[in-house]
């Protein structure tokens, strides 16, 4: 059944003629309520998708038909069929309502007119004269009664693979207007739904008349089937499903005709919005454009069926493009009836990135001012902080874990510590934007600067901690940046006060929309795919977080550590006093920080020593549970439990050990099962600390100190956006310095290439020039 549609390569064109017009959403008229409609209303937000149990999924003809047109996308038909499958496996309730029954029967009946040419003629005509030979014009409902059959098949023997029966319904307009015929399809697709059976339903293309203009949708309530997206549009409405899919070959509905220079695709669509959606030509395949879908996709909507209009062609997204929508990802264009108060999280992006340009153009001490005038809010403001604190505490509570609930509670020390944090930033802010790093003189009169700028718009993404808002706002306010923030929802009530302070101070000098909190219901992988908004991704959270952020980025890079496996290796020579108090601080002072210590890394030497057992018996004491790396555990007679893998980050009251021979065998552990994060040696030898500084290839390496000073306070930076693991641009805590980028600016007088040609006038001289002091109070 398959292999005609695989061997026929013949190529076919559709040959239309349509009168091509552009129509304002103002013109398009809205629908009553169906009255036979009484299930509920339609999902609010895109969230909830996934609790949508009865679905309809319609293909439109330019998603089940090949580029060229001559036949069906086998391709793609077999993706949609596994995601149709694996819903229905799931125990959703699936129907299909699928274009490309003309398509098919073009291409049959194409390659049966080819075959039927007498072989006399075939013979005698040559073989390029054959390949031209003239086919006739098919018509539409001809095609549609050769292919039905042949599509259907197809279909079946899709579905088969994944044990699913699928069933055929041909309908047409008649089969909903008159009142038995559509009690007797609702019968039968509730009993096909009821034994677990997947309906593909079709418009009856063999008998169907010719399209005729829009007279329906004006205030009658019922929607005319005369193409696949008003059939799926009623279909939904009639069997009250959930959720109504229309794939087509854009990605949704844009505000102007899509590939025009400035539309934007509609993330949401509220049928009350005044916004102006112009309506490009219509598809090069089917009867419909998006100004039939939109139509179709409101009358759905009013009626109670959740829509998403989306792209099934791209090859990149159609393997994936109907399990994400129910997953409630961001994909294509989703109708809802509800409008929240707030800015959507594009238009907020946009805030960010026009704001972010204004506060980059302040002069260095407004920027001061401002962070300033934040450190002041968050003392003046302490007790409205921490009432909103502890309502998040409160919400909190039985639901975190204990290390959670301690980065997420704010106090009068932690607000007064922040402040002083933030002044700290103000004063180093003085000198960042417009810094000039290098002067050349390129020849006489043409001078090049290289300066800081701002990367952009930042998106942070952080858990728990809510003091992270004010650190990071100020290190963005500081360096010129439009920023984006997504906390935790379980610090909700602290970041909206937090936010709201932060834009109380930036607006003393017109900034406020320079720093957005995103308070919609955006999941962080949908944040990840805003390429065109954001510069820069920072995660602040736990190891997972910051892999799943890596993961889903396209083309935003991230910076970050997606772990933090921190070392410290105790040499032969270490002091004993020294060693407890180091151990001591970098595991159990915080265990759940990404700069706790991991792994204790022990020279052979000093087994069985006092001071090794000095370091057990303090671990005890902190309830610290012990894993014996392969070496160590070689040592003992009965040993801790032996470690599953060496490179784990335990975020608690958890250690590994394990036994070196010397430096570089310490050196080279840290390099195989490190993260790059910071590392340490404890020893009073100055050369053998050295050579440990100098070889291990980490963002922070220490002698003799605790892991956890790798803090972008600790290190003088008044905060810090993250700790970087990565070997360009920033590394190690990123303070203000790590947000900058460059430019280059050159200053010429007439000055062309061509001068400086071989035969030209003007030679290159490449001056180093003194860089200008700029007076810092």
């Amino acid at each position: 059944l398959i292999s005609p549609i695989c061997c026929d390569l013949v190529a076919y064109c559709v040959q239309t003629s349509a009168i091509r017009h552009v129509r304002s959403w103002s013109n398009i008229p809205f629908i009553t309520v169906p009255l036979s409609r009484a299930h509920g209303k339609s999902f609010a937000h895109r969230s909830e998708l996934k609790h949508a149990k009865r679905i309809v999924v319609k293909l439109g003809s330019a998603v089940v038909t090949r580029g060229d047109e001559c036949g069906l996308a086998l391709g793609r038909l077999a993706s949609i069929v596994e995601q149709v499958s694996v819903l229905q496996n799931q125990g959703r309730e699936m129907m299909l309502v699928t274009s490309g029954a003309v398509a098919f029967g073009k291409q049959r009946l194409r390659h049966e007119i080819l075959l039927s040419q007498s072989v006399r003629q075939a013979l005698h005509s040559g073989q390029n004269q054959l390949k031209e030979m003239a086919i006739p014009v098919l018509e539409a409902r001809a095609c549609a009664a050769a292919g039905q059959s042949g599509l259907m098949a197809l279909y079946e023997a899709m579905f088969t693979q994944y044990s699913i029966c699928a069933a055929q319904i041909l309908v047409t307009n008649l089969d909903f207007h008159d009142e038995q015929k559509r009690r007797n399809l609702n019968g039968t697709l509730h009993e096909l739904l009821r034994m677990n059976i997947v309906p593909i339903i079709n418009t009856n293309d063999a008998v169907v008349p010719p399209a005729e203009p829009n007279s329906d949708l004006q205030g009658v309530n019922v929607i005319s089937v005369k193409d696949n997206d008003s059939l799926a549009a009623r279909l939904a409405v009639e069997m009250k499903t959930d959720l109504l899919i229309v794939l087509s070959d854009v990605e949704g509905l844009f505000d102007s005709p899509p590939g025009s220079d400035d539309a934007k695709l509609i993330d949401i669509f509220y049928p009350g919005d005044q916004q102006s959606v112009t309506f490009g030509t219509k598809s090069r395949v089917g009867m419909g454009g998006m100004e039939a879908k939109v139509k179709a996709a409101l009358w759905a909507l009013q009626g109670g069926t959740s829509v998403v209009i989306a792209n099934g062609t791209h090859p990149k997204v159609s393997g994936h493009v109907i399990t994400d929508i129910v997953e409630g990802k961001k994909v294509g264009t989703f109708f809802s009836e509800v409008k929240p108060a707030g800015p959507t999280v594009e238009q907020q992006g946009e805030m960010a990135r026009s704001g972010g340009r204004m506060l980059a153009t302040l002069e260095p001490e407004q920027r001061a001012e401002i962070i300033h005038h934040l450190a002041d809010l968050l003392t003046d403001q302490r007790d409205e902080i921490l009432l909103a604190n502890k309502k998040d505490m409160e919400e909190a509570e039985g639901r975190l874990a204990a290390p959670l609930l301690k980065r997420l509670s704010l106090s009068t020390s932690k607000l007064n510590s922040l402040a002083i944090g933030l002044r700290q930033i103000a004063s180093s802010s003085q000198d960042s934007v417009g810094r000039v790093l290098r002067r050349t003189r390129i020849a006489k009169n043409l001078e090049l600067e290289q300066v800081t700028v701002p990367i952009g718009v930042l998106l942070v993404i952080f858990e728990s901690r809510p003091d992270c808002l004010p650190q990071v706002a100020a290190l963005a306010i500081a360096s010129g940046n439009g920023l984006l923030l997504k906390g935790g929802k379980e610090a909700t009530h602290s970041n909206r006060i937090l936010h709201l302070l932060t834009q109380e101070a930036l607006s003393i000098h017109g900034v406020k929309e320079a720093v957005q909190l995103v308070n919609t219901r955006e999941e962080v992988e949908d944040l990840c795919r805003l390429d065109k908004m954001i510069d820069l991704i920072i995660p602040r959270g736990s190891s997972q977080l910051v892999r799943d952020i890596q993961k889903a980025a396209k083309g935003i890079p991230v910076m970050g550590h997606s772990e933090g496996i921190c070392h410290m290796y105790v040499d032969s020579e270490a002091s004993v006093d020294k060693v407890t108090r180091l151990v001591r601080d970098s595991k159990c002072e915080y265990p759940a920080a990404c700069n706790a210590l991991e792994t204790l890394l022990i020279h052979r030497d000093l087994l069985r020593t006092p001071l090794f057992d000095q370091i057990i018996d303090m671990l005890r004491v902190e309830q610290v549970k012990i894993h014996a790396g392969p070496k160590f555990a070689s040592y003992l007679t009965f040993s801790p439990s032996e470690v599953k893998s060496l490179r784990t980050e335990y975020g608690d009251l958890e250690l590994c050990i394990e036994v070196v021979d010397n430096v570089q065998e310490a050196i080279d552990h840290i390099h195989k099962y490190g993260s790059s994060h910071t590392d340490v040696i404890v020893t009073e030898n100055e050369k053998t600390a050295e050579f440990f500084l100098q070889h291990v290839d980490s963002a922070c390496v220490f002698w003799n100190a605790s892991t956890r000073f790798s803090d972008g306070y600790r290190f003088g930076l008044g905060a810090e956006v993250g700790i970087s693991t990565s070997r360009i641009h920033a590394r190690g805590p990123v303070g203000l310095e790590g947000l900058l980028t460059t430019k280059w600016l050159l200053r010429g007088q007439d000055h062309v290439v061509s001068d400086f040609s071989e035969h030209g006038s003007l030679k290159y001289l490449h001056e180093n020039l003194p860089i200008p002091q700029r007076n810092v109070n």
